[in-house]
């Protein structure tokens, strides 16, 4: 596994440790996701790029653009897709076998409207999106780091909400999910101290899980364990 840690210099040289939003799993590719990543990346596959996407040139059409950052092994997100054909979607994981199953899924479903990368989603964002160029931006059950001394390590944090709202067309939607409560509690303290978004539930902080995200093998497991899920959905305001 890969340190969450990288180094960087800054200008005058100086060492500093930067948070990375994940830990690289490489795994092993099944044959079907090594057949996969090889066959459908030409088309599906976007490299990482320090250069600006331009969104009409990625998918041919002016749809409204779904971006999910961790999609695991890509079975909601191909659905959403097929499920949606009006709207573009774009995933974005570090692990190579979850981005073959993807690829796998989307190939059987016959889904056009997918485009994935492998590579580290702060990254992605911080190079290659164009401000105010998303409609949603979808983060569904992030690593908790449960342990108190490793919360620092969670993605969700100010810096973090905020590069996603620079993405976000205005009235754009971050939406977030987690089966931890206290992983929950902390997207909204994050949230609620971000500048210019707002939370769109009626009632407190969290929306019923929204008919477009899939209700997955692992959510179903656990509903009846008894566990819970918080939908998070906040809007862009300014």
């Amino acid at each position: 596994m890969t340190e969450v840690t990288k180094t960087e210099l800054t200008e005058d040289g100086k060492v500093i440790r930067k948070v990375r939003s994940f830990v690289r799993r490489e795994g092993r590719l099944t044959k079907g996701q090594e057949q996969a990543l090889n066959e459908s990346w030409p088309t599906m596959g976007i490299d990482f790029d320090a250069t600006e996407l331009d969104w009409q040139q990625v998918f041919g059409n002016d749809n409204p653009v779904v971006l999910e950052i961790g999609f695991g092994m890509g079975a909601s997100l191909v659905e959403m897709a097929k499920n949606a054909p009006e709207k573009n979607f774009v995933g974005i994981e570090v692990h190579t076998p979850g981005v073959g199953a993807c690829l796998m899924a989307a190939r059987e479903a016959g889904v056009t409207n997918l485009r994935v990368m492998c590579h580290d989603a702060v990254e992605v964002f911080e190079q290659m999106l164009p401000k105010e160029s998303l409609d949603t931006v979808q983060l569904f059950f992030p690593d908790p780091w449960h342990k108190k001394r490793h919360h620092k390590r969670r993605i969700v944090q100010l810096p973090f909400a905020e590069m996603v709202r620079d993405k976000l067309k205005m009235g754009g939607v971050f939406h977030m999910a987690t089966d931890w409560e206290n992983y929950a509690e902390h997207m909204i303290e994050v949230m609620e101290a971000a500048p210019h978004y707002q939370n769109i539930a009626k009632e407190g902080y969290y929306v019923p899980r929204p008919e477009e995200r899939p209700l997955t093998k692992f959510e179903q497991r656990g509903q009846r364990l008894g566990h819970g899920v918080w939908d998070i959905k906040y809007t862009r305001t300014a």
